[in-house]
This record gives C-alpha cells, structure tokens and sequence, in this order.
C-alpha cells in the first residue's frame, strides 16, 4: 500500500508539470517565428547605358546579277575559252558551237546580196526605153514651139497697140498661142506617163531583190553568230554544263555567269518584325568560319506577304569584295533596327509576369525587404530588358530568385554572378539556327554591376566583399558574334 501511493504520487506531479512544460515549449517556438530569416537572393543595380534592338533572321546568298547563256540552236561544242571559277568581261567569247555548214550559208547570201545591189545599180543607170526618148523629144519641140507663138502674139499685140497692126492679127496669134501651149502640156504629160509606168517599175522590181537578199544575208549571219556565246555581264563562271564536243541543247544553259561583287539575301520575315525594319536600315550577315560579319543595309522590303508563308521578303544587301559570301551559303543576317542611347537596362530573368501579362520586379527598398514594383519594358531580348518606366537609375533589384517570393519578404542579396549576368550576343546562333526564315529581335548584351554599387566597374557587394562589374560573354556558337549598333 505504501508502494502504490508513491506510484501514484509521482505520476500526479509529472501530470502536473506537463502543462508547464509544454508552455515553456511553447515559448520557445514562439520565439523563433518572430525572427525570420533572410532568402538568399543575387541583386544588381538597375544601369543607364546604350540599348540596340537588331532584328535577325536566316536567309540564302544570291548573286546580285546572273545571265544563264543558252544557245538558239543545237550543235555540238567546239571550245570553252573560260573555265569555271575564272573572271569574265563583259562581251568576251565563252564558247564557240561547230559552225562550219552556217560559215557557208553565211558567204552565199553575202554573195547574192553583192549581186542584187549590182543589178540594182545596172536598172538605174541604164538608157531610157525609145518611147521614153521620143516623149522627151517631143516635149523639148512643143516647148519651142509655144516659146516662139509667144514671142509673135507679143509682137502683133505691141503693134495693134500702136495702132500700126489689125485686131484680126492679134486674135489669130492668141489662138495660135492657145494651141501650142495645149501641145506642150500633152506633151509633158506623156513622157511622165512612160517614166512612171516604166522606169519606176524595174527600179522597184531590183530595189525589192536587193532587199529580199539582204534579209537573207541577215538571217544566216545571226544563225552563224548564235554559235558565238559571250558574256552579258561581268563576273565568274560559275557553272559549265557539257565538256568540248558535246552536244548543246537549245534552250538549256551551257554557262552561268555570276556578278559575286555584290550579293544579297533573301530573308522571310513574319510581318510583326518587317515593319521594325526600313530601307537603308544596317546590319551585318554572318557566316560560319568569318569571325567578323559582313556590314551590309537592307536593299528591299517587299510591300505584300507571301500567301504560303504570310512572311514578308526583305533583301539585305552587302559588298562582297573577298568572295567571301558565296551564292548558296545558308547565313544569319542582323539588322539595326531601333537604338536606345540612354536606356535603363536590367537582366531579363529579373522581370516577373502575372497572369494578365503585367511586367513587375523585387525591388530592395531599405532594410533588405523586397517589394514588388511595376515596370513597363521596352525591348526585350536574350538576357536584356529595356526598362521604359517603373525604376530609376541605381535602384537595386532581385536579378535570381524573385519567382514566387512574397511581397515584403525580409532578403540577404548577394552579388549577381558573373556567369549568370552574362548574356549571349544577339548575332550568335548554333549552326542548326542558321538557315531557314526564322526571325526574331535581339539587342546588344549589357553588363550589371554588383549590388549596391552606382554604375562604377568595381565595388563593394552587400557583404563588403568588392566585385568587379562582369563583362559580357560571348557564345560558343560558331556563326558570328553580334554586329555593332552602326555597323
């Protein structure tokens, strides 16, 4: 009995302290939620520098001129005088077709065509037919006749004025006057006649000879020339599609010839970065194996969509003065489109979007709380966003780890790392990117300084510990990197 009751003792003093120590518990977790701890986050100031938008694309080099000589007719090939790869002037001889049975057709119809000018000379220089002769005879004898009746009505009319001549005279004269004067013209009229119904009809029958064997002579000398084929333009053989003694079709290309001193090319672009665009715009195309791109402008922009694609066409064009570019090469091409001189730049993973598409970012306000702070953006890229109001120059935001962090939010920021500041430049892309007709817009890479820092290249990061601003890093895609913002 004496045992159970100090069973029973001890059992009611540790129900006892139980609720005693369950407060002194209690307190002690109280306690800790009233000291939150800081989220580890990486910070940098929002920074005021030069912001380019560039709108790129994939695309194909083409020649800026191209001729494709065909011949007019089928005949075997004598010679090639250029090879493939060699310069070409304009007008030089490129290849001749076996030619030797139209070099004859050739000679004959110059002979016959000597041969009608000759008769043609004979006809207008021969005498004129006996009739011809006689009309002319006669009229050179009624044109005397009505000389001297004129002479004799003058006189008797002088004469009866004088009163020294009868009336009867003068009258007999005029009549007389009359007469000759209706011969001479009958006369005239006669040998005009026989000139055109006679000299004029074998003058025309040789002139028509003439002509007839100088269309022919026309004929076969262009038959004997198409065999000639020459270059319509300047530039580099590019293609020869039969060897010497081959057969040339009509109508098939024998030689193409490239102008490779200037290229452009031809990129499909979705309407919503056309218009960004306008002619004269710069840019660079890039290539790989270039290391630099090539600065060139855009030469066209097409007024209509393609109904395939309903991608708009722009042709970017570009000197080519080392050959570099050659036809046929799949490139990138990076146009300027718009540049901001003054523009606040923060790091793109450092803006946040809701549901309704609103842009915001944590912004640190005094005592390392993060508060959420509304922004519109401007251009938007690889890592970059335009700030076009919302934040000021110097004001530190969350760059890394802002996603799903409540407002007011008690943070411990640290330094952006360089690794993750750096942005990939606008014209890299990998070699799968680099044909095609994608299209997008990018701007030039920025560099952020540390956290609490004023835009300097060095300082000191929130802990004390200085860090230098991170330069941007390049891609290690082998195309090209970003063209300037003035090429």
């Amino acid at each position: 009995m004496p045992h159970t009751r100090s069973t029973l003792h001890r059992t009611l003093a540790v129900f006892a302290c139980a609720p005693l120590l369950l407060g002194i518990a209690g307190c002690g977790h109280a306690k800790k939620k009233s000291a939150p701890v800081a989220v580890a986050v990486q910070a940098v100031q929002v920074q005021q520098q030069p912001i380019t938008q560039y709108v790129h694309g994939g695309g194909t080099i083409f020649p800026l001129h191209q001729a494709s000589l065909s011949p007019k007719i089928s005949s075997p090939v004598r010679a090639f005088y250029a090879a493939r790869g060699q310069y070409v002037h304009r007008g030089q001889l490129l290849a001749v077709l076996e030619n030797r049975d139209l070099a004859g057709a050739t000679v004959s119809a110059s002979g016959s065509l000597d041969q009608a000018k000759a008769n043609y000379t004979k006809v207008v220089a021969s005498s004129l037919p006996e009739q011809i002769q006689a009309a002319e005879l006669g009229v050179k004898d009624a044109g005397s006749s009505l000389e001297a009746q004129q002479k004799l009505y003058d006189s008797y009319l002088w004469l009866y004025q004088q009163h020294a001549g009868a009336r009867k005279q003068v009258d007999q004269a005029a009549v007389a006057l009359t007469v000759a004067k209706s011969q001479d013209a009958a006369a005239r009229k006669k040998l005009a006649d026989l000139q055109a119904s006679g000299t004029s009809e074998q003058t025309n029958a040789a002139q028509g000879q003439v002509e007839s064997a100088r269309g022919q002579y026309l004929s076969a000398k262009a038959q004997f020339e198409y065999t000639h084929l020459r270059s319509p333009i300047a530039g580099v053989v590019a293609d020869r599609s039969v060897y010497p003694g081959d057969v040339a079709q009509a109508g098939t290309p024998l030689i193409t010839v490239m102008d490779v001193s200037r290229v452009f090319v031809r990129l499909h672009l979705p309407h919503s970065q056309s218009v960004l665009l306008k002619v004269g715009d710069l840019g660079e195309i890039h290539l790989p194996g270039i290391k630099h791109g090539v600065a060139g402008k855009v030469a066209v922009i097409s007024p209509a969509l393609d109904p395939n694609s309903t991608t708009v066409e722009v042709w970017f064009e570009a000197a080519n003065p080392d050959n570099n570019l050659q036809p046929g090469t799949s490139v990138t091409v990076d146009v300027v489109a718009k540049v901001v001189p003054n523009a606040l730049v923060i790091p793109l993973t450092a803006v946040l979007t809701d549901s309704n598409g609103a842009h915001s970012v944590m912004a640190i306000a005094p005592g390392d709380m993060a508060r959420r702070q509304p922004i519109t953006t401007g251009i938007e890229t690889n890592g970059v966003a335009q700030v076009v109001a919302g934040l000021n120059p110097g004001e530190t935001i969350i760059a890394t780890g802002a996603y799903g962090l409540p407002d007011n939010t008690k943070v411990k920021p640290t330094a952006l790392s360089s690794s993750n500041s750096s942005q990939t430049p606008a014209g890299a892309s990998s070699s799968g990117s680099s044909s095609g007709s994608s299209a997008g817009t990018s701007s030039s890479p920025a560099s952020f300084p540390s956290a609490g820092t004023s835009g300097s290249s060095s300082s000191s990061g929130p802990g004390g510990t200085p860090n230098a601003a991170p330069s941007s890093a390049s891609s290690g895609s082998s195309s090209a990197s970003s063209p300037s913002a003035t090429p």
